[in-house]
């Protein structure tokens, strides 16, 4: 869990969360996506949202989700938005 915590924008709760998913490691959130890794902890935390998404996205390419592109932002909505379907 502290190493996913290593990672920008995954705190404690969120490497909690991810591990109790499965995703134990940088290397498994990397190997999974964003999008996965979302569609699991959806499953089991059916409050996660949308931030959440983009902190994802953000760790897995050493960023701030913030500074996440238009155009990527749009597409992890749009994956969000069919997940509530």
């Amino acid at each position: 869990m502290s190493e996913l915590m290593s990672m920008k924008n995954i705190g404690k709760e969120m490497a909690r969360k991810l591990t109790s998913v499965g995703i134990d490691s940088s290397e498994k959130l990397i190997e999974a996506g964003s999008k996965q890794a979302f569609f699991k902890l959806k499953q089991s935390y059916p409050q996660v949202c949308l931030v959440h998404l983009y902190t994802l996205e953000g760790a897995i390419h050493n960023m701030e989700f913030n500074q996440l592109s238009e155009e990527k932002k749009k597409e992890l909505k749009e994956f969000s938005d069919f997940l509530k379907k």
